[in-house]
């Protein structure tokens, strides 16, 4: 028995991934999508299992900071097949750098807010 992806609708990758149908629309148009999203008989897009998964892993990567050039350029090295390995290893290296030391400044920031909120509490609590 063979199962067919029925596929998902642009409202349902929506809701599934957060984003809106308009950023769906535009990383089409961005060239971010692995291939050309399938329409349906109405013209409607019917995105698989497999777009919804890399819609997903996109929306980590924007999350964590990685501008639509880097998605983009990541996007055309997984097209490029296993040959393009050590080059997605190199990039999602460097972004992985990138993130950890945003999360270092942002803890050290938390950090400041934390100090200033026990100074605060012990004043009002006085």
């Amino acid at each position: 028995m063979t199962i067919i992806d029925v596929g998902h609708s642009i409202s349902e990758v929506a809701a599934s991934t957060g984003l809106t149908a308009h950023t769906l629309r535009y990383y089409e148009r961005e060239g971010l999508m692995l291939h050309p999203v399938d329409r349906a008989s109405s013209t409607h897009r019917s995105y698989t299992d497999a777009d919804l998964g890399w819609v997903q892993f996109l929306t980590k990567l924007r999350k964590t900071g990685l501008p639509i050039a880097g998605m983009r350029r990541y996007a055309e090295l997984v097209r490029r097949g296993d040959e393009s390995y050590s080059e997605r290893l190199e990039l999602l290296r460097a972004h992985r750098e990138a993130v950890v030391a945003q999360m270092a400044e942002m803890s050290s920031s938390l950090a400041a807010i934390d100090y200033k909120i026990d100074l605060y509490t012990k004043e009002v609590q006085q």
